[in-house]
């Protein structure tokens, strides 16, 4: 427990022109969340949390910080900031509910700690991963621009997590946006047990700013006046002139990394110097100098939030275990999303796969005002396949922009235009590439609406697929990386009007959706395709031909190839299923063809093993066994990379072998 100091402060604080009022505003701002955390440690020791991670010594970067923002500005803290909680008043019963897994906290027991955001308080949660939050902020910030708003985003990180590359991506981004990001890096000497001589080789981390064309500055984080006067004045500066700035704060952490973790591998005398900087306790030296604090107002202060901690304890302590259902999970993976059917027009046009594509971002863009169009070259250059040419014209540079080669960056900034209120698309260059944004689509977007009620409004599109000599890199179709994962819907068209109807639907659609485009189909393929804006369902398949003697399911260019090899035999007698929603899936539809016919041959692009042709299969055998006449089939690529060479390539794709495959099953 804190105790009254009477040494002098070993902090040496500037002159200030605030008033009595508010130093001592800052005095329990900081008092509180320290107050909070004893406590907190004691019910770790009795059983009653699960896990804490201590921010003692730290409180003054958090409540200086977030009193210098003003509360509609959005903050990203870690887990050692619960000073940014209490300083924007979030009630204390639903933080301890939260702690201890209870209904009332902000995830519903999903997780745990400070993993969690609240709308309402203006706060964003970090995840596990640390790095995404930071483009996060870059998103976050980019709305306000967008919506010329004169408003700021501060988002915290560790020294540790400056490591990361989505760090270095997400300054480079507010750098050439000229976003209005403050970057909060807290050196506290450690990143767990590994101290900063482990860590980096630069004097301070600070310096990082040059190579960005970034400001930077250092501040004691142990002195609140410097940290509160010195970030006010830099925000008061970015509402102005929108530009990011990077702060590096020089800290310690009193505690372990986390509580089981201790501190042993902290040498003694460097414990002992830092405990004499404590921020609270210096602070509170201060206040006695200067005749603002006295014992009496102490006392007040104390007893005041040991009462309103105990009562908050209380509240929670009181509430029921949570009690899980299946409906209640099921149903929060998604935002609940109101699909709108909007007609198809009976004027058409006959047009190729790539123009159906380019219409229906361009009619979006007209429909959604909150669309912002994101990725590499797809600006004046119009895409490395000329789909948004033009689109510079009609939309200005700031809803179409150019991004730096950054995907992971990319990705977390979209999901920031999310938070803020704004619609996003992500082109990947090719789908290869997006396993550079793989960790924010499957960490980030696809669990966010599960974890605390935040929807993520991004649509990835994906040009994909193989055929075109373009070898491992450029060939890729990789649609299975995320049917397996909870809170992503696919999509994969094989034809313009159901990439035009898809697409709208996609963007309208208020959850993350990958939307495949197969890179061969783009010129090749020419259908008469409705004009004007139209949607079409998620969830659907198309049955494209119907037979009664064997199933044909498979989805993108293998309907083309399905196509092909029943037109070479002459063969009509099958059903032809095109899934083209992959997530959510049309087990309706598949179940119906395989009753029917009792054979079933499903073909895919990607090599089969731990494709979505095999998961079909798993679910066709637990749901259809009894009306199977012949075993499954399954067919794909070889179970190589993709190779670049034409003859290479066509033994790699499976068309060949399908035909084989589709006539041993016919013949069974």
């Amino acid at each position: 427990m804190l105790s009254r100091n009477t040494k002098s402060s070993s902090i040496e604080y500037q002159e200030t022109s605030l008033s009595p009022f508010e130093l001592l505003d800052l005095y329990k701002s900081m008092l509180k969340p320290r107050m909070i955390e004893e406590k907190m440690l004691i019910l770790l020791r009795q059983g009653k949390i699960s896990k804490w991670f201590s921010g003692i010594g730290q409180e003054a970067i958090s409540v200086g910080v977030t009193k210098a923002l003003n509360a509609e500005e959005y903050i990203l803290p870690m887990h050692r900031n619960l000073g940014v909680f209490t300083s924007r008043n979030v009630p204390l019963d639903r933080l301890f509910c939260q702690w201890q897994g209870k209904a009332k906290g902000f995830t519903k027991g999903r997780d745990r700690s400070f993993h969690f955001g609240s709308q309402e308080h203006k706060i964003v949660g970090m995840i596990s991963h640390l790095g995404p939050q930071l483009g996060v902020a870059d998103g976050i910030a980019l709305g306000h621009v967008l919506k010329k708003e004169n408003r700021v985003t501060a988002v915290f990180t560790g020294e540790g997590g400056t490591s990361e590359g989505d760090f270095h991506e997400a300054l480079n981004i507010a750098s050439v946006w000229d976003l209005p990001v403050i970057f909060c890096i807290e050196n506290n000497g450690y990143g767990l047990s590994t101290p900063t001589s482990e860590q980096f080789r630069c004097n301070d981390l600070a310096d990082r700013g040059k190579g960005y064309g970034m400001e930077s500055h250092i501040i004691d984080g142990n002195n609140i006046l410097e940290v509160y006067t010195k970030v006010s004045e830099l925000a008061t500066q970015l509402r102005k002139e929108p530009r990011p700035v990077l702060i590096e704060f020089k800290t310690f952490r009193m505690r372990g990394h986390e509580e089981a973790s201790g501190t042993k591998y902290v040498p003694d005398e460097l414990m002992q110097e830092w405990e004499e900087k404590d921020p609270i306790s210096n602070f509170e030296s201060y206040l006695f100098e200067q005749g603002i604090l006295t014992e009496e107002i102490l006392m007040e202060y104390r007893t005041k939030i040991s009462e309103e901690i105990d009562e908050n304890l209380q509240i929670a302590f009181a509430e029921d275990v949570i009690k899980s259902t299946e409906s209640d999970e099921l149903n929060d993976v998604f935002q609940e999303y109101e699909y709108e059917h909007i007609n198809i027009n009976e004027k058409v046009e006959n047009i190729r796969f790539i123009d159906a594509i380019a219409q229906a971002l361009d009619a979006s863009m007209q429909r959604h005002e909150n669309l912002v169009l994101m990725g590499q070259d797809i600006a004046d250059y119009g895409g490395v396949f000329k789909i948004t040419e033009g689109f510079i014209e009609r939309y200005g540079k700031e809803r179409v922009r150019n991004t730096p080669i950054c995907e992971s960056a990319i990705v977390s900034a979209a999901m920031g235009l999310s938070i803020n209120g704004m619609k996003a698309m992500v082109e990947m260059q090719f789908s290869d590439f997006v396993s550079s944004g793989f960790n924010p689509i499957v960490n980030y977007l696809a669990k966010v609406n599960y974890r605390w009620g935040q929807n993520a409004d991004v649509v990835v599109r994906m040009p994909c697929g193989g055929g075109v000599g373009a070898g491992p890199f450029h060939s890729q179709t990789n649609e299975a990386w995320f049917t397996k994962v909870p809170g992503l819907k696919v999509v994969y068209p094989a034809f313009p009007a159901d990439a035009k109807g898809l697409l709208n639907t996609a963007l309208n659609d208020p959850n993350p959706v990958l939307f495949f485009e197969h890179k061969a189909l783009y010129r090749s393929i020419r259908q008469d395709v409705p004009a004007g804006y139209y949607t079409l369902p998620f969830g659907k398949a198309s049955l494209f031909r119907e037979g009664e003697q064997v199933s044909i399911i498979t989805y993108g260019a293998g309907v083309h190839w399905a196509l092909q090899t029943l037109e070479d035999m002459g063969y009509d007698k099958a059903d032809l299923l095109d899934l083209r929603s992959l997530q959510p899936l049309d087990l309706e539809s598949i179940c119906n063809s395989v009753k029917k016919t009792g054979k079933v041959i499903i073909l895919t692009e990607d090599s089969v093993f731990g494709s979505l042709a095999s998961e079909i299969s798993a679910i066709i055998s637990e749901t259809c066994f009894e009306h199977l006449d012949a075993p499954i089939v399954r067919v794909g690529s070889l179970e190589t990379p993709i190779p670049f060479a034409a003859a290479l390539e066509k033994n790699y794709l499976p068309l060949e072998r399908f035909a084989e495959k589709l006539r041993f099953l016919i013949d069974y």
